[in-house]
């Protein structure tokens, strides 16, 4: 994910127009009214799958809701923070005006809901990421983060040794976006990968995304046997497109943000063979969330992409969190704070793909993470592309300061 320049006074603008479009005042709570803020890409190259956060999150609302806090009418706030940095803030800063807003689910992207999550806990807000991955989210120790996936220093980790292990490829170029996350999970892959037998023959970012010929130019004169891509599938499918394009026949791996249809879609042959780690097997993956995918499709009209079903559960997990506030309120709207350290208090909850507990510093503990092969180039297929490994890893513990 690249960090951009944008128009954040039109971001703010639309916003807000948002808000009075839904009778949302910036000032003043509403009775026996709840609202869940969805912020993820809407729009964009990235767009599939903030979608899918925000759908997710929708039908967790729609279907479990009104059991959970009956009486109460919980609201969907989506915003777009457009895979930008200054989107997200500005959108949290404008969220946390609404007291009604009690709860965040999202983002997508590390490197948006590191700051944004800033805001977040200067107004106690509780945050849920069914996506974010890269270890600050979590390693700052703030109690009103948490999330339901890994993270990416052992993702990174699971990904070279598998490169080493069952590819056996003793060469590596790394290729990453500068973002976060995708630098972030490509240093990890680094660090493990001369454990593994793999030599790092050149380690670059770029924020390129349509023409990639002056950096596979020294690559196919490396010749390595691996090209690893830490970022996102938008800008990572041009690359792999093009790669293969110029003659060079490396095998190629990335981490999760390669979990898209829109990679097939965009990259078409070229990724067909390739393999990626992920911190979210597609829905058909876990035998508990069959009748989820069935749901979403009949809802949206479409299979359930990557994180839909997590952030179904991170909403899950978040109105179970809720519904304990207003009983340890008495019955009354909770406050923020009181929602947050009920979120911290879950344990063994069910969900659709494992059962969750959270450390301290708000890790699932273990978290599972997949190494995933890509079957077809056909996007309609994605589903079905071929789980190749499945490890359930406990995070590191809180370094203490």
């Amino acid at each position: 994910m690249r960090i951009r320049r944008v128009p954040v006074v039109l971001a703010t603008v639309l916003t807000m127009l948002v808000l009075l479009v839904a009778g949302q005042g910036p000032v003043g709570a509403q009775q026996n009214v709840i609202k869940i803020a969805t912020q993820s890409p809407l729009s964009g190259g990235q767009s599939v799958l903030g979608t899918a956060i925000k759908n997710g999150a929708q039908l967790c609302i729609e279907q479990q809701a009104a059991k959970i806090l009956p009486g109460w009418r919980v609201q969907l706030v989506p915003f777009d923070d457009q895979a930008k940095p200054d989107v997200g803030v500005a959108n949290a800063k404008n969220l946390v005006t609404d007291p009604d807003i009690l709860l965040v689910v999202g983002h997508l992207n590390s490197g948006v809901a590191i700051p944004s999550s800033e805001v977040y806990k200067d107004n106690d807000l509780a945050m849920i990421s069914p996506a974010n991955t890269n270890p600050v989210v979590t390693d700052r120790g703030y109690r009103n983060v948490t999330r339901v996936v890994g993270r990416d220093d052992v993702q990174g980790r699971v990904g070279a040794e598998f490169a080493g292990k069952d590819l056996k490829v003793k060469s590596a170029y790394v290729i990453h976006d500068k973002t976060a996350y995708g630098q972030g999970v490509a240093e990890f892959f680094r660090q493990f990968a001369p454990q593994n037998g793999i030599r790092i023959l050149g380690f670059e970012g770029t924020e390129e995304t349509a023409n990639f010929d002056p950096i596979l130019t020294p690559i196919a004169a490396r010749r390595p046997e691996l090209i690893y891509f830490g970022g996102i599938y938008n800008q990572a499918g041009v690359f792999f497109k093009q790669a293969r394009a110029k003659g060079i026949t490396a095998k190629f791996l990335g981490p999760d943000g390669m979990d898209s249809s829109d990679l097939a879609r965009i990259a078409g042959q070229a990724i067909v063979g390739m393999h990626y780690t992920t911190v979210a097997g597609p829905a058909s993956f876990y035998p508990g969330a069959a009748k989820f995918a069935a749901d979403y499709k009949k809802r949206f009209g479409a299979d359930p992409e990557p994180f839909a079903v997590q952030a179904y559960e991170s909403c899950w997990i978040g109105l179970t969190a809720i519904a304990n506030a207003v009983k340890a309120a008495g019955g009354k709207k909770p406050t923020r704070l009181q929602v947050t350290n009920e979120v911290r208090k879950i344990r063994g909850f069910k969900g659709l793909t494992q059962t969750y507990t959270f450390d301290e510093k708000g890790d699932p503990t273990p978290a599972t993470y997949f190494v995933i092969r890509i079957e077809s180039a056909d996007p309609a297929k994605w589903g079905q592309n071929r789980l190749v490994k499945t490890l359930r890893i406990n995070p590191p513990p809180l370094k203490k300061k």
